[in-house]
């Protein structure tokens, strides 16, 4: 057991049953009463920030998250089919874990799968990926008016802003955190 005053940022707890995660903490000694724990968490299976108090000695069960990489290898409708690569099973999941995560993944890509008692709460990408450049607007000699950047359309379908140098059928980086371009690959 864990209790409230030891939480630091990240840690994990069980909260009515649901996994959460610590975002920030701060002790807190009023100058009447008794100390308490102001804390902002994450509720891993619904995504929802709380703010909560705590009194420092309340007790809570540690979550213990278990954290697998795994290869995406096909889509099947709103699934996406990722294979284990230490036991070789394949698991689905469904189109609502992987929102943020769609529009760079593409197939063999390694992510890492977060999950809970059996129960999966996200997906992890990497934080660049490498992919190619399907369709590119040509540069226009003079154009620099527009902060020189150009629409791009990923091998996945995304589109994003690049450099008027980009061309069609190159291979960029993207920070999949922000969803900009980095550089050539």
């Amino acid at each position: 057991m864990i209790s409230a005053g030891d939480f630091r940022n990240g840690t994990g707890f069980v909260l009515d049953g649901q996994p959460c995660q610590v975002i920030e903490f701060q002790h807190v000694k009023p100058g009447k009463g008794s100390a308490f724990v102001r804390v902002k968490f994450k509720n891993l299976q619904t995504g929802s920030v709380v703010q909560k108090s705590f009194n420092p000695s309340e007790k809570f069960e540690p979550v213990q998250l278990e954290n697998r990489d795994m290869t995406y290898i096909y889509s099947d409708g709103d699934l996406y089919y990722f294979m284990d690569q230490s036991s070789y099973d394949q698991i689905p999941i469904g189109r609502d874990k992987l929102e943020h995560a769609l529009p760079y993944l593409k197939e063999e890509m390694t992510v890492r799968v977060v999950s809970w008692e059996g129960q999966i709460l996200e997906v992890e990408m990497p934080n660049t990926v490498e992919l190619e450049i399907v369709e590119c607007e040509p540069a226009v000699r003079g154009d620099t008016a527009q902060s020189a950047t150009k629409n791009a359309t990923l091998e996945t379908g995304a589109v994003i802003r690049v450099p008027l140098f980009v061309n069609q059928n190159e291979k960029v980086r993207i920070d999949t955190r922000t969803g900009e371009y980095m550089e050539r690959a």
